[in-house]
């Protein structure tokens, strides 16, 4: 794996996917609060991610609530993921048709407080499960959103074996949309990929 690069006030740790980083961001306080740069296109170019986005969006979500696997179609999006407030546990799933690590995930903790951002680029599932009481989620993405353009995977695909931390006795709380996402099995078969 490839080493940590540190660039301004941002460390750009690679993952055990090809393409999918871990940022760390540094904050800086005192008496009277914080600040934090969160995105700084210089320092993220030298830490190997030259993306342009085009697109912020913010999402709120109470404790259990699981959102994906969600990706475009045609429409692919990079993303750089982050919690605002709250505690999330948030996921990729390689979809790259060729890759080594096809049907792999990448999970972390991302919280208000670690400060920590996750770079998911072209060709991915993305969700996140909420663990705190509310999560406020920030993200960029590098295409808009396209409505007619959805698609998603199963969160619980047994192939796919996302380790979720899920408490015991705890069921996800998922949009009906989410519910009806296929495994990763029937979206190999149906889009030619092979496995």
């Amino acid at each position: 794996m490839a080493e940590s690069v540190k660039s301004g006030n941002f460390t750009f740790i690679p993952t055990s996917i090809e393409g999918v980083v871990l940022v760390d961001c540094t904050s800086y306080g005192d008496q009277r609060g914080s600040f934090m740069e969160t995105y700084k296109r210089s320092d993220f170019v030298a830490g190997g991610i030259d993306t342009t986005f085009v697109q912020d969006n913010q999402s709120m979500s109470t404790k259990g609530v699981l959102r994906g696997l969600h990706f475009q179609i045609n429409h692919p999006q990079a993303k750089l993921v982050r919690v605002i407030s709250g505690e999330v546990f948030d996921v990729c799933v390689d979809l790259r048709p060729g890759s080594p690590t096809l049907g792999a995930w990448e999970g972390a903790l991302l919280t208000g407080e670690n400060h920590r951002q996750l770079y998911i680029p072209h060709g991915f599932a993305h969700g996140f499960f909420v663990l705190s009481d509310t999560a406020t989620f920030a993200y960029k993405c590098d295409d808009e959103y396209h409505p007619n353009d959805e698609g998603g995977l199963m969160w619980d695909d047994p192939e796919i074996g996302i380790d979720w931390p899920i408490p015991e006795g705890i069921t996800p709380v998922l949009s009906d949309k989410d519910r009806r996402h296929p495994t990763f099995a029937v979206w190999c078969e149906a889009n030619g990929v092979e496995r």
